[in-house]
């Protein structure tokens, strides 16, 4: 058992984040800025797309099945409107991404940076048309803290592979 918990960490992590994230979204108070509403809890979203990318390295495409699992969970245990534009928007964005990852022959750094971006502005405008709190502060709040995860761990990733490539050959072990 422990094995197959270890095996799936990060998608256990993505559903459990899915599920949180649509119950505390549901049930957070919306602020108003700039005569927009928008919930504190749109700074938070970028986690969910790092922890995808985690859960996606696991299963691969198969990544769907939890993307699922977690939008069927909230449904029961969140508010439904909000289960349903968060699996909506999901899905969404996933075949926005499946589509750059398919279709372009970019190298794999830049493919991560051009999928994020054009997944991140649909995912957030799908989401808020759903729950009917569309505007533009709501897009460019959920948009930056999608896109600020990509690139951190984007940057992550990137200097990682910088460091065993500018190492010396004796100390890369």
């Amino acid at each position: 058992m422990y094995l197959w918990l270890n095996k799936y960490k990060n998608n256990l992590l993505y559903i459990t984040l899915i599920v949180l994230l649509n119950a505390i979204f549901a049930r957070l108070p919306l602020m108003m800025l700039w005569g927009c509403e928008f919930s504190p809890l749109d700074f938070t979203v970028g986690i969910v797309y790092v922890t995808r990318d985690f859960a996606q390295r696991e299963v691969g495409h198969k990544v769907i099945v939890s993307m699922f699992i977690g939008g069927i969970l909230s449904y029961f245990l969140s508010n439904k409107l909000i289960a349903v534009a968060s699996l909506s928007s999901f899905v969404i964005a996933e075949l926005v991404d499946w589509s750059v990852y398919t279709f372009t022959k970019r190298p794999l750094s830049k493919r991560i940076l051009f999928s994020a971006s054009l997944s991140s502005p649909v995912d957030s405008i799908v989401f808020l048309a759903i729950v009917n709190q569309l505007n533009y502060l709501g897009v460019i709040i959920l948009t930056v803290a999608k896109l600020a995860g990509v690139l951190a761990l984007w940057f992550t990733w990137r200097c990682k592979s910088i460091d065993v490539l500018e190492m010396p050959a004796e100390r890369v072990s």
